[in-house]
């Protein structure tokens, strides 16, 4: 489930409400539609932060950990449980497994201080990694514009610029290269002079 949250980017709460019927693993895509969150005890599902389903890939190595337990599971099933069946809630995941995980691995020493959330940056951080442009990442993590993605994690993504350098250079070689064709075969042209109607 940590791995699952840290390549995917889901919300603690996204993932909680993530049933079976959402997960295509042959298209290693899942259907974001819906949430759960928790007041006072009692659990509330309803839509996404922004309201809004998305389309969340799923790389098939993960595609193979959580779609294993689908046997005797039905469509409406939820893909993550508690250890009792039901909904995983964050707080008694957090104090009974990913807490005293977080604190072996020395925990105390990072700041910010590591919670289920944060995996949302490390899933954001690979998916940069991997190539992922900025509308792909608002995507995968279901923020409202691009400009907020920018805003979190634009200092992740690549300097581009002796890309586009090298890619502008090949287009005006090119044009150069047509230009100077045209002159050699055709010659130089004289603006004042009547056309002639031929080529």
């Amino acid at each position: 489930m940590v791995r699952f949250l840290a390549y995917t980017g889901l919300r603690w709460g996204e993932m909680a409400a993530l049933r079976v019927r959402d997960v295509d693993p042959l298209r290693r895509r899942m259907l974001i539609a819906r949430s759960v969150t928790e007041d006072n005890g009692r659990l509330i599902f309803d839509t996404t932060k922004t309201g809004e389903e998305r389309t969340v890939p799923l790389p098939l190595f993960l595609a193979a950990q959580i779609t294993a337990p689908f046997a005797g599971k039905g469509r409406d099933d939820l893909v993550f449980q508690g250890t009792r069946g039901g909904v995983l809630r964050n707080g008694n995941f957090n104090r009974r497994t990913f807490g005293p995980a977080a604190i072996a691995i020395g925990e105390p020493r990072l700041t910010p201080r590591l919670t289920p959330h944060r995996l949302r940056h490390t899933a954001a951080s690979l998916a940069i990694a991997a190539g992922g442009n900025v509308k792909v990442v608002q995507q995968m993590l279901g923020h409202a514009t691009a400009s907020m993605t920018l805003d979190l994690y634009g200092h992740l993504f690549p300097d581009q610029l002796d890309d586009v350098a090298d890619r502008l250079d090949v287009i005006g070689r090119a044009a150069a290269d047509v230009s100077a064709d045209y002159l050699r075969t055709r010659g130089p042209v004289d603006p004042l002079q009547p056309k002639t109607g031929r080529p």
